[in-house]
């Protein structure tokens, strides 16, 4: 594949002066050597028995913390590996390690739930991208395999939560937070894996195009098969304010997700689909590019905002951008500079309130929980952002 890689400008003719490059640099390293900071701050406090960092509610200063099989376990040594690549600093690369193999037990035992990918990909695979340590590549191997046995062809999609099949009646249910899981099983199918994990992420992918989204692109968190037939039975909500609201995150999943598809097939039907999901989650943004936990929650008093959502669709954007023609390409990398001013401003980021990276992330607001919090995968999305934005547009000829 041929690639052109623009660091400064974001689209052919757009004049960008030396001063504003430096000053975007600039920027984008401070914002690295903040997070590095914060995370060395948790490193010195976190527990030495096993278990990883996930929220950090807004009343308090300390991290909540999370045994490996709770379904954010990757972020934190997916930080680490980030913060690696930043700077380079063994140390960094030392814990990195230390925090991925604690995930190895994942690989080896039945699948939960399809949240392998949220787990393996973010930990051993960052860390096979920056090492090629065999030892990571045998666990992603193994674990794209595990994943793959949730996986109902009849549907045509994987399964999400199979603990909510008993409790709560749900037959064959996938959620939109599934379509970021795909990556492992498209990673696996290119690096030694069975071939029919790609078809099982092409299908998957398919599948929710089809039964996932409005005419007006915005996704259902949740929807319903029947698990004989792979019938759709309705879509649903269960993070989001109502079956028919569109859920900040999980648009945002939608757009990050079928971005990555495109990345990894090279079908224009998902990068045209990428666009429009994209498209309609900007239009609802509000000026602040920090979205309600719940698009349709904008009208409520008081009602959190989702800074989670905000990074993980800033980091989409800057991907997007380069598979996109000139003027599209211009639309998303601004919106994703500004999406990244606002987390960085002194509003977003934690600073000397936490050692997390960012505040007022909306976990399961119908839940009562994580509501206007910092959370573990709001920094890893904000940090993943701000390396792409460092590494400038890179363009590819599609």
């Amino acid at each position: 594949m041929k690639y052109t890689f623009w660091i400064c400008a974001v689209a052919v003719g757009m004049i960008v002066t030396l001063t504003q490059c430096k000053k975007a640099s600039d920027d984008v390293k401070t914002s690295l050597t903040y997070c590095a900071e914060q995370a060395r701050k948790t490193l010195v406090s976190i527990p030495r028995n096993g278990v990883m960092p996930r929220n950090i509610d807004s009343s308090k200063t300390e991290w909540r913390y999370v045994p490996v099989d709770d379904w954010t376990s990757g972020f934190w040594p997916g930080i680490l590996w980030y913060i690696y690549e930043a700077t380079g600093d063994e140390q960094w690369k030392k814990e990195a390690d230390k925090y991925t193999r604690m995930l190895t037990p994942l690989s080896q035992q039945p699948a939960h739930d399809h949240d392998l990918g949220f787990q393996i990909f973010s930990s051993f695979g960052n860390g096979y991208r920056l090492t090629h340590d065999s030892a990571y590549r045998n666990v992603i191997l193994r674990t794209a395999d595990t994943l793959a046995t949730l996986y109902n062809p009849k549907a045509g999609t994987i399964l999400s939560w199979p603990g909510m099949v008993k409790e709560k009646g749900w037959p064959h249910n996938t959620i939109i937070d599934n379509m970021i899981n795909l990556e492992l099983l498209f990673w696996a199918s290119r690096e030694g894996g069975n071939q029919a994990l790609y078809d099982i992420a092409v299908r998957h992918a398919e599948t929710t195009m089809k039964n996932h989204f409005r005419p007006d692109h915005t996704s259902y968190h949740v929807v319903l098969y029947d698990t004989i037939t792979g019938a759709k039975i309705k879509g649903i909500t269960h993070q989001g304010l109502a079956d028919e609201s569109t859920w900040a995150r999980g648009q945002a999943w939608a757009i990050y997700g079928f971005t990555m598809v495109y990345r990894e097939t090279k079908d224009v039907r998902f990068l045209e689909f990428a666009q429009k999901v994209a498209d309609v989650y900007l239009e609802q943004l509000p000026d602040d590019y920090i979205p309600y936990w719940d698009f349709h929650a904008g009208t409520i008093a008081d009602a959190p905002r989702d800074a989670s959502a905000a990074a993980i669709t800033a980091s989409a954007l800057f991907e997007l951008a380069g598979y996109t023609p000139a003027d599209k390409c211009e639309h998303y990398w601004k919106m994703a500079e500004g999406m990244l001013h606002a987390l960085s401003s002194d509003k977003y980021q934690s600073r000397q309130h936490n050692s997390s990276f960012l505040l007022h992330s909306t976990g399961h607001k119908p839940n009562g929980t994580e509501i206007d919090a910092s959370i573990i995968y709001a920094d890893y999305y904000y940090l993943e952002a701000l390396l792409r934005k460092q590494k400038g547009l890179q363009r590819t000829d599609v």
